[in-house]
């Protein structure tokens, strides 16, 4: 082992980066590659054009003589480029994304052939549903499921196959993906929205949720990570002590991009343009050998299929590179690890970012309105929203100084704190002229000077409003984006729906003027939503109590954040907002758990392999050549000869100890998996490994990676952080 750690840093020391090819204008290549709307403007016939794009933008449904067409034109466009097989592309419950390839190819009879496409492949193909998680929803005999063409999405061409976004149901209809309930979020805050839209525009006909991801990973060399059985079994490293420089000097941060890695983000984002993904920037981030990039905002579901799309191409084009990219939250312990910022807003048909602040007080209005909703959604559902990014990765990052805590709060600045606070103050009921316009001229009209820069930033916030959008930052970097913005967009909408009920009695029963009954809702509001607001320091201690006494859940494991996905009052959200159905509900909480306890179970069985294997081995042969020295020793100076070995003596009793006290705790770790692998309840299970089998992780680390820093350099068979961090 020790000659293929050599062999690896040898190797990844001769690496040059990679010339590539690089168009002078990116605009030119941009989604050359899909099938959007400029490419069915010259494939469709206009009656296919306009019912696919009444799809995309009303949600009507496609007529299968439309559908035939589309295909036709599809497969012409297609072939045009070289391609030769099509693929419905899905995003499971298993965090990846799916795809079966079929030809267009088909025989005819006499020995002669056809490129054959029509609307019946195009809409629905028919994978293993039984074979991919699915939580109890289809037994193993069950297998029948459905993948059906999702419009709003583009068709896309990768290599030489058609790539068509589907969402993935079972045989009797329940959703077996991320992307069947997103879809459903999205339709239900367009209908919320939009009718709270009408108290302010009453042109307002559609609203749309956008987002934008912010995407950090870490580059290893393809070498190195292969010498690394954790890093290629798990994503991350389970043992390895910190190298004495790390990230304490910020020196990786925004600094200059290593020439290989600028070499191989030049080449991904060439192929995110051709494929449409509108990536904007780049940068070092603050680990070393981390790095981010981040797109343009778009519409929600096309920016969660851009992400899953991109994680899939990063690693492709890595290897060309001879890079492996990490997307594991926290690979590497003692530097910064990994997440994935989605910055969410709402914006109309019309034009109008209803989170961002407007000119005149009626749109400040607008801008209260949703603002103070969403605050509202979040302080209602929090321990939903923690749920929603909860995963045995992402606990390893929640909380750990570099990223927001378990507890969800909500930073908005002190500016629109104040205006809050003002706003709080307003008279309960009617209003005086005299108070209209105070409060229109001092409170709502003041609110254009909340400019992007009058915001402040506070990274330990994990829900921050930053300007014009919040920024939900405590979504884990492997993470697929529709789940949180599953829930986020459906506690959203259900606020949504309440108020509008709220202002609706207000004018109704209470005889208010329309602004009146949406100050007074919006009062009560802030007042009852107050606890989830915080503008300090997020990693204290002193939080962490303080939190306690607001009421906050503070759920730092999976197992006890995922316990609220499957709580009545969620539960009767996803049904009330078709979003998910119960059985549905259930069926993920089911998957999650399970995953988490397969994760855990993995690292458990790597550590266990590479401790006893690897680790220990190598530490008795040091030892034995430690002996034979001191025996050496001893033939030489004889009876004085303790005086003379006196360090060696102390290094081989401090190896004794510390491999005794792996074997006692990889015994005692596999006594404690035996154990929890005969529980049946996949709840109790996860709360088993989580809290007997978990901890033994970083026990056996810290005696291994003690023995790295006694062992001899030259026999030790694991590649260093030195040098899997630092190595360009």
């Amino acid at each position: 082992m020790a000659t293929l750690r050599f062999s690896a840093i040898q190797l990844a020391q001769s690496r040059k980066p990679i010339e590539i090819f690089e168009p002078k204008k990116r605009s030119e290549i941009f989604g050359k590659n899909v099938f959007n709307e400029n490419t069915m403007r010259q494939y469709l016939t206009t009656n296919a054009f306009d019912g696919v794009m009444s799809s995309i933008l009303n949600g009507k449904k496609i007529d299968r003589k439309i559908a035939d067409q589309v295909a036709a034109s599809m497969k012409e466009w297609a072939l045009s480029k070289g391609v030769t097989h099509y693929t419905h592309w899905f995003q499971p419950l298993t965090g990846a994304t799916a795809e079966k390839h079929d030809a267009f190819f088909e025989t005819i009879g006499g020995g002669m052939a056809i490129e054959k496409f029509g609307g019946s492949q195009l809409v629905q193909q028919e994978p293993d549903a039984s074979s991919f998680p699915h939580g109890g929803i289809r037994n193993t005999f069950e297998a029948r499921g459905y993948t059906a063409w999702d419009p709003t999405s583009p068709a896309y061409i990768y290599g030489t196959t058609l790539c068509i976004p589907t969402i993935f149901v079972s045989y009797t209809g329940e959703a077996l993906d991320y992307k069947t309930p997103l879809l459903r979020a999205l339709h239900a805050i367009d209908d919320a929205a939009t009718a709270v839209c009408k108290y302010f525009d009453k042109n307002v006909k559609k609203v749309t949720s956008s987002l934008g991801w912010e995407q950090e990973y870490f580059l290893i060399d393809k070498a190195l990570a292969a010498s690394r059985p954790d890093i290629t079994i798990t994503g991350r490293t389970l043992l390895g002590h910190s190298p004495a420089k790390g990230q304490q000097l910020d020196d990786h941060y925004f600094g200059s991009i290593p020439s290989r890695a600028f070499s191989f983000m030049r080449d991904l984002e060439t192929e995110c343009m051709y494929l449409g993904i509108p990536v904007k920037t780049r940068h070092n981030e603050v680990a070393p050998n981390q790095f981010e990039l981040a797109p343009i905002y778009e519409e929600a579901n096309l920016a969660v299929d851009h992400n899953s799309l991109l994680m899939d191409i990063m690693g492709r084009v890595a290897m060309r590179h001879d890079f492996k990219v990490l997307l594991h939250e926290k690979p590497f312990a003692g530097v910064n690890g990994s997440g994935k910022h989605n910055n969410w807003s709402l914006s109309t048909d019309t034009g109008i970012n209803l989170l961002g602040p407007g000119k005149t007080p009626m749109s400040n209005l607008q801008f209260l309105t949703f603002f103070i909703n969403t605050i509202k959604a979040v302080y209602k559902n929090e321990e939903l929203l923690r749920a929603a990014i909860a995963s045995a990765s992402n606990d390893h990052r929640l909380g750990a100084n570099e990223a927001p805590p378990a507890i969800m709060s909500i930073f908005i600045g002190e500016q629109l704190t104040n205006v809050l606070e003002e706003l709080e103050g307003v008279t309960k009921g009617k209003l005086s002229p005299e108070e209209k316009t105070d409060l229109k001229l001092n409170v709502v009209g003041k609110i254009p000077d909340v400019l992007l820069d009058n915001t402040d930033r506070n990274r330990t916030s994990p829900f921050a409003f930053t300007g014009n959008k919040f920024e939900f930052r405590a979504v884990g970097s492997t993470a697929n984006c529709a789940n949180p913005m599953t829930v986020l967009n459906t506690i959203v909408a259900k606020q949504l729906k309440d108020f509008k009920i709220e202002v609706d009695a207000l004018i109704e029963d209470k005889d208010l003027k329309k602004d009146e009954a949406i100050f007074n809702v919006l009062r009560e509001y802030i007042k009852s939503s107050r606890n989830i607001l915080f503008e300090g320091n997020g990693y204290g201690v002193e939080w962490e109590k303080e939190a306690k006494k607001r009421g906050l859940s503070n759920n730092k494991t999976t197992p006890e954040a995922l316990k609220a996905k499957v709580s009545k009052k969620s539960i009767e959200i996803f049904e009330e907002m078709n979003v998910m159905s119960k059985k549905e509900t259930e069926a993920r909480y089911e998957i999650e758990m399970e995953d988490y306890t397969m994760r855990i179970q993995i690292e458990s069985r790597v550590l266990g392999d590479i401790a006893g294997n690897h680790v220990v081995p190598t530490a008795v042969r040091y030892q034995n050549m430690l002996i034979k020295n001191v025996t050496g020793l001893k033939e030489i100076f004889g009876s004085d000869f303790e005086k003379h070995a006196k360090e060696q003596i102390k290094l081989i009793k401090g190896i004794s100890a510390h491999i005794e006290a792996i074997h006692e705790k990889v015994d005692a770790m596999i006594d404690a998996r035996k154990k929890a692998n005969k529980l049946d309840n996949i709840e109790t299970k996860a709360k088993e490994y989580c809290k007997n089998v978990k901890p033994f992780l970083d026990a056996i680390r810290y005696h291994c990676d003690k023995l790295e820093l006694m062992v001899d350099d030259e026999i030790w068979p694991l590649t260093k952080y030195r040098e899997l961090l630092f190595i360009r």
